[in-house]
């Protein structure tokens, strides 16, 4: 299974998706290592080939799924060993049919549990015996290390779908044992529940509410704006518009004015950057004194508050924010990758807290609690 482990190599200009999996390759030595797997049938292990000539290098122990007892092994610049007691439960016909649902699995095509799952549908459609060792079939072909997990069902594992397919009277592979008519009934009675819940998944909504948000991402490009407007539209969210804020009596000309205020401890450079006619002004007076220390951890924190003030004393502007609902708010500072998301490789910061100080807003509305 691809999971998590996703890499890509570029052929003619163009990605080609991959994954990766641990391997021993002998070149005189055991040398474990990751064999790469791509979405065009390719495997590198320590060279590319096809799947035909993977499967010359699995039958030749090139790619080893032997490992003989006592045999010198190694991880790459991390320790040297020799086998005791090895254990494997690969053979080269193993990896390769795994190799084979992978390749499928990149490319977004139904692997073996899929058409095993297929065929069980079929089945149950349709129960005659012709049908079920079409389904029998489909599960034997699946990997055997990956016929544990056909069903996703971490408490049940693949029982259910053994005795479905073996029938009463057949034999289990895992247990072994004969499949009596109860625990047959029992699998059928699983899967007809199983029907009915993926049936109904596409629109089960999480009692949370849905993971991902519902409005489309607003991007809030830089902008420098001089002077208040009275239908700013999302410009209005940018630091560096003009709404005075008022932090412990100080009066500030915009969120950006005080943040980089607040960021020094330089009494005559506060006041310096308190009164600059822009953001842009401020920001320069502030990057010729030093940070107070610990600004670096205290900064996130210091703007959270900083925006809070900004939409608490100026509602019209926190109107504007609701109205973004659940969007997600991709913020552009070309100065820093710290606030900005800045075309994916910033952390975008502002726009994250722009998301927080929002929820918060609406959770006032709703008068819900907040601890």
């Amino acid at each position: 299974m691809t999971g998590r482990r996703i890499t890509y190599r570029t052929a003619d200009g163009k990605r080609v998706p991959g994954t990766w999996r641990h391997a021993f390759i002998r070149n005189f030595d055991y040398h474990l290592t990751d064999l790469f797997i791509y979405a065009d049938g390719l495997v590198d292990c320590w060279g590319l080939v096809t799947l035909e000539e993977f499967e010359e290098k699995l039958r030749s122990g090139w790619v080893a799924t032997e490992l003989p007892e006592g045999a010198r092994a190694s991880g790459h610049e991390l320790a040297a060993w020799r086998f005791s007691e090895p254990q494997t439960w690969l053979t080269p016909e193993l990896l390769l049919a795994e190799i084979r649902d992978t390749i499928d699995q990149l490319n977004g095509r139904p692997d073996a549990t899929d058409r095993c799952l297929a065929a069980v549908d079929a089945f149950l459609a349709d129960r005659t015996e012709e049908k079920r060792a079409a389904a029998r079939a489909a599960y034997l072909a699946i990997p055997e290390t990956r016929r544990h997990y056909a069903l996703g069902d971490m408490d049940r594992k693949d029982q259910p779908l053994q005795a479905l397919v073996a029938g009463p009277g057949g034999r289990m592979e895992r247990p072994d044992a004969v499949v009596t008519r109860e625990l047959y009934d029992e699998a059928v009675a699983y899967f007809e529940d199983r029907a009915k819940w993926i049936a109904e998944r596409p629109s089960r909504v999480p009692a949370d509410g849905p993971a991902t948000p519902v409005a489309p991402a607003i991007h809030l490009y830089q902008s420098y704006p001089v002077k208040a407007s009275d239908d700013p539209g999302t410009k209005a969210l940018r630091n560096d518009y003009p709404a005075p804020v008022d932090i412990e009596g100080v009066t500030y000309p915009s969120v950006a004015h005080a943040y980089w205020a607040l960021s020094t401890d330089d009494t005559e450079a506060r006041a310096a950057i308190t009164e600059a006619d822009t953001s842009f002004t401020a920001k320069d007076l502030a990057s010729r004194t030093g940070r107070r220390g610990g600004w670096e951890q205290a900064r996130t924190a210091v703007m959270a508050g900083l925006l809070r003030a900004k939409y608490t004393q100026h509602p019209a502007l926190a109107r504007i924010l609701l109205a973004t609902d659940d969007a997600t708010l991709v913020y552009d500072d070309s100065d820093s990758g710290f606030w900005g998301d800045n075309a994916g490789r910033g952390r975008n910061w502002t726009g994250r807290l722009l998301e927080l100080v929002r929820s918060e807003l609406h959770a006032d509305r709703a008068a819900a609690p907040q601890p």
